[in-house]
């Protein structure tokens, strides 16, 4: 497969781009994201390391100390450690989510699936997610990969982006409905 068919806009396509062609040419693309998935979890669980990673006002040397640290913690050795000390030693480890993001799809597309992100109010248990990924199977004939984001301000429901499609049915878009219903009503 050509570089052509993979690529992906902006410095995060650029670097997940990059990132996937190696490890298509190495034969450990799921490795590869299963440690992405492990580290973008980490730095969804931990603030201090969320800060690390966004904040410029560190050091290139303690952000690459610090993540060597968590990087040994965590088991991610090979391709994704080199690379994520890569991001970091370029002064581009603000945008590891965006990268991730990227490299889901890059992966998508290679695997002949198509990526929905899907933003909800809680997390989905993995029963729902079964559920949403045949669904949306059903409307696309082809295999959905999931990107879920958790947002308490949507209340309830769910908001999934399809390529150009979006189907909003989260209860703050209803409300919002109503209320404007309602001032032009009265």
């Amino acid at each position: 497969m050509a570089a052509e068919d993979t690529s992906v806009s902006g410095v995060s396509g650029r670097y997940a781009t990059a990132l996937f062609e190696l490890a298509r040419d190495q034969k450990v693309v799921d490795e590869v994201k299963a440690d992405l998935e492990r580290f973008e979890g980490l730095l969804n669980e931990s603030a201090d390391l969320k800060r690390l990673v966004r904040s410029p006002v560190f050091a290139a040397e303690t952000q690459s100390k610090a993540l060597s640290a968590v990087l040994d913690k965590a088991g991610i050795a090979g391709i994704s450690a080199n690379f994520l000390k890569v991001l970091t030693a370029n002064r581009r480890l603000f945008a590891v989510a965006d990268v991730i993001r990227a490299y889901r799809a890059l992966v998508a597309r290679f695997k002949g699936e198509v990526t929905a992100d899907v933003t909800v109010a809680e997390a989905l248990s993995d029963k729902n997610l079964d559920a949403l990924k045949v669904a949306l199977k059903s409307v696309t004939g082809k295999d959905v990969a999931l990107n879920v984001n958790v947002d308490p301000s949507i209340i309830g429901g769910l908001v999934v982006k399809l390529g150009s499609r979006m189907i909003d049915s989260s209860l703050r878009t209803k409300l919002n409905s109503i209320k404007h219903a309602m001032k032009e009503a009265g």
